[in-house]
């Protein structure tokens, strides 16, 4: 038996592979720290050194060259200095192999052992930022002197060096490169002035993704759609700056910060939405559609998080330019978000108005998606929101089937809200608790930290209804941890609130002052997961017997009662 160790296999037969991966990050801090002080510097197992050690792949010499540095830099220093790791990581012991001196001649020695196709490969693959598969390799790195139908074997070469590793996840097959190799390739590149024009194949292959996953959002592939785009994230981000950085793209990164709608709102991504939005409207793209729909998605996002005030701006901006250019598509969607902030800041006739205007131009351009749907699903707000739940429950009731027909789960998540805040306010607690299981169940699939939020904060007040205020008041709680990371706390709104109000008086009622906070901090320190998990692990209990706290001659116990039909009504009058 011979125990071998190369960059590649031998090919023999008998052969056993056993892949030697990079340390870990726990093995590459250890052996940081232990290199620093052999060298006479203490260091502690901080931030910056996880960080550092993260950056530098878990790869041992890299690991111990950067330690090397730490007689003149500190870790955070180190930190700074990375972009140029090739020219960072020198002074490598006179005792060891003179490729194993610098970060850089030890890459270049296995750059140099690869076929030409290969390195002309592995330079092309460093457009890719994280994980990528074979189709978009095929594209992107095929043509001028490398056919796209020979990128599958070149690429097999290089797995089989060590260069690029093969990954199962949860989107399929996908390959990857760690960052020091990432950027060596990255050099050739730019030598070989060639990197310009992988930019533009990169940001063409991703523009078409973008487009299929909007497409195939509103379709029995949702789930599909939202692991693809998660797992394409990192290049997506790539084709966004390249797009929003280059004069010349400025209409296409509009284009695809505003077709990616779906994942912002729908995968709880609202802020980074935002960030890249706003860089993409501020752009002068002489692309009046594509400027349009980054508008309006600009101010959908805004809206969600509560802040109205810009929401209103970008809204009213994307009206005014979608009719001077006759753009009836762009209008309805601005008036569809107009009439969602509307609605979220208690002006539910202007928001049911604005609704029912945005809904029938929708029909009238045969325009039917999730955008669509959710339009309903706020009208049915509205008309709950005024005391007319039968009618709420028809909108959404038809909202349902629709999303059922075509295999649509995020839209159907939020009518399904709609519909257990009606079961509860008729009482219906076992109905009520089942249609919000489905709800948080679909929700949370997509991290939709929205919907998930909405409907852990509903479950609180079913819970207070069934007759456990302390299990209410923790899930009051966990909503709260939750709020931060979507924003404004039930958006500010007082029809929102009027259930949280009622859950937690009631709560307080039972428990006391004392031992309602308790149970809110309990819930508050859960963390998103575990306040999911939490949520949903209550089982469906028969209804308890009704709480036992004062009640005044006639009246029904304060955590039996529901809200009035409408609990704010538009200039701030109590409905009752």
């Amino acid at each position: 038996r011979v125990l071998a160790v190369g960059r590649r296999p031998l090919g023999v037969a008998g052969e056993r592979l056993l892949p030697l991966a990079p340390l870990g990050e726990d093995e590459a801090v250890e052996l940081f720290v232990e290199r620093a002080a052999q060298r006479g510097v203490a260091v502690r197992d901080d931030g910056d050194v996880r960080e550092l050690c993260r950056r530098l792949d878990g790869i041992p010499l890299a690991v111990e060259l950067a330690a090397g540095r730490l007689r003149i830099l500190s870790p955070g220093q180190l930190l700074e200095r990375l972009a140029d790791r090739f020219r960072l990581l020198t002074g490598g012991g006179r005792d060891g192999l003179p490729r194993h001196r610098t970060l850089r001649t030890a890459v270049g020695w296995s750059h140099e052992l690869c076929a030409p196709e290969e390195r002309l490969l592995w330079a092309r693959l460093s457009v890719f930022a994280g994980r990528f598969d074979l189709d978009a390799a095929e594209y992107v790195c095929g043509g001028q002197g490398l056919h796209s139908d020979d990128v599958l074997d070149v690429l097999s070469e290089l797995l089989a060096q060590s260069v690029v590793a093969r990954e199962e996840t949860e989107a399929g097959v996908r390959y990857r490169m760690l960052d020091t190799i990432r950027d060596y390739g990255a050099e050739w590149l730019a030598a070989a002035g060639d990197a310009a024009r992988l930019r533009r194949r990169h940001r063409d292959w991703y523009l078409g993704l973008t487009t299929w996953c909007e497409l195939e959002w509103f379709s029995p592939r949702q789930d599909e759609v939202a692991a693809r785009v998660e797992a394409e994230l990192p290049n997506l981000r790539c084709a966004l700056e390249y797009c929003l950085s280059e004069p010349d793209e400025a209409r296409l990164g509009q284009y695809l910060a505003g077709s990616l709608w779906f994942y912002w709102v729908g995968c709880g991504r609202l802020s980074e939405g935002r960030h890249w939005l706003e860089q993409a409207v501020t752009l002068d793209s002489g692309h009046e559609q594509s400027r349009l729909k980054a508008l309006w998605v600009l101010g959908y996002v805004a809206i969600l998080q509560g802040d109205t005030v810009p929401a209103l701006g970008v809204l009213l901006e994307c009206r005014e330019e979608a009719e001077r250019a006759g753009d009836p598509t762009a209008v309805a969607y601005a008036e569809h978000r107009t009439g969602c902030l509307a609605l979220l800041s208690d002006d539910v006739e202007r928001a049911e108005t604005l609704l029912r205007s945005a809904l029938a131009r929708y029909q009238e351009l045969g325009e039917l998606n999730s955008n669509v749907l959710m339009g309903q699903v706020e009208l049915a707000m509205t008309r709950a929101f005024q005391g007319d739940l039968p009618d709420a429950v028809r909108l959404c009731e038809d909202v349902r089937r629709v999303c059922e027909d075509h295999g649509e789960r995020w839209a159907r998540s939020y009518a399904l809200y709609v519909l257990a805040y009606a079961a509860w306010a008729d009482g219906d607690l076992p109905g009520a608790r089942a249609l919000l299981t489905d709800c948080l169940t679909g929700a949370h699939s997509f991290r939709d930290l929205l919907c998930s939020v909405l409907a852990v904060e509903l479950l609180a007040l079913v819970t207070q209804a069934e007759g456990d205020p302390a299990e209410a008041a923790v899930l009051q709680g966990a909503a709260a941890g939750m709020w931060p990371s979507v924003g404004l706390p039930l958006f500010g709104s007082a029809c929102f609130n009027a259930p949280h109000e009622l859950c937690e008086t009631a709560a307080r009622e039972r428990l006391g002052d004392e031992r309602y906070v308790e149970c809110v901090r309990q819930g508050a320190a859960l963390g998103r997961e575990a306040a999911v998990r939490r949520a949903l692990g209550r089982p469906a209990a028969e209804a308890p017997p009704p709480p036992q706290g004062p009640v005044r001659q006639g009246e029904a116990p304060l955590s039996m009662r529901k809200p009035a039909a409408s609990p704010i009504r538009k200039g701030g009058e109590t409905t009752g």
